[in-house]
């Protein structure tokens, strides 16, 4: 069994954002079966994953029930195995009760995946990618293996299953009701406090919750700088037309000019912002930048 380099996309981002394994608390009690994927032990390894991965991909795991992240990404892999009708395949290394095994891969954080093709080991990412980048990584993957005459490559964009609240929120954002649809990713968060698309959803809610009923142009222009309520409305009107980098410059503006509770408000109606915006947007990039220099 070889170990290549990353499949250039797939690994080297977010590294951070796994957990050492120092780092985390001791088990309190027995292993917990994970909800999707097949165990990975000392014993099967080889047998069940490393010779089935000439047949089909096999993407290992390792995972903590100790990491909420860790669960997350176990929860994105288990819902896309199932929407790929098994064409591939899930282990699931438990780091607390196979901790050989954690070694032989040599992992030291969670959530790590790791891709094994034709007996060769491919890392994937250490991190908790949005749910939309998984599926991509993983359809590069089946493209890679089918190249190397290892399973099939993927026939369509299979889609993840939806989750109910997410359903819910986009059937009440159709009829335009706003209210309805911000219960839905509330209840949402409330289940999956980690969930990034339910945050990005509550966000653009709240957002048309905000500006509903607003003239734009009136509102822009009778702005006044020492009204924080004011300057926040403008800058909902802003990041709903587009005008990312105007109503960033407004409300860092604001941070400085204001003091207290009403320095600490507009602070996070700015974070709560920036959360509607790619992360990867140069106009976001530098306005975190600026934030972070005007508080500190």
């Amino acid at each position: 069994m070889s170990t290549n380099k990353p499949i250039p996309g797939m690994a080297g981002a977010n590294f951070a954002n796994a957990f050492d394994l120092s780092t985390l608390k001791k088990p309190t009690g027995e292993a917990v079966t994970p909800t999707h994927g097949k165990p990975v032990t000392q014993e099967n390894l080889v047998a069940d994953f490393v010779a089935k991965s000439k047949e089909c991909v096999v993407i290992l795991l390792a995972w903590s029930t100790r990491s909420a992240q860790a669960k997350e990404i176990l929860e994105t892999l288990g819902k896309l195995e199932i929407a790929d009708k098994n064409t591939w395949l899930l282990g699931v290394v438990d780091i607390d009760t196979q901790p050989q095994v954690a070694q032989a891969l040599q992992i030291k954080s969670v959530p790590v995946a790791i891709a094994i093709i034709g007996e060769q080991l491919l890392p994937l990412f250490e991190s908790v990618p949005p749910a939309d980048q998984v599926r991509l990584v993983i359809n590069k993957l089946l493209e890679l293996a089918s190249q190397k005459g290892v399973g099939s490559a993927p026939e369509g964009p299979a889609e993840i299953p939806m989750e109910a609240e997410e359903e819910a929120a986009y059937a009440a954002m159709e009829k335009g009701d706003y209210k309805a649809a911000k219960l839905s990713y509330e209840a949402w968060l409330k289940r999956k406090p980690n969930e990034q698309v339910a945050v990005v959803g509550l966000a653009q809610v709240n957002l048309m919750l905000r500006i509903d009923g607003l003239d734009p142009v009136l509102s822009l222009k009778n702005a006044k700088d020492d009204d924080l309520t004011s300057q926040m409305m403008c800058a909902d009107i802003e990041i709903a037309t587009g005008n990312y980098e105007a109503a960033f410059d407004r409300l860092i503006k604001a941070v400085k000019s204001f003091s207290g509770d009403d320095r600490d408000k507009v602070k996070a109606h700015l974070i709560s912002l920036f959360n509607l915006v790619d992360p990867t947007d140069p106009r976001l990039v530098k306005a975190r930048s600026q934030l972070a220099s005007a508080l500190f």
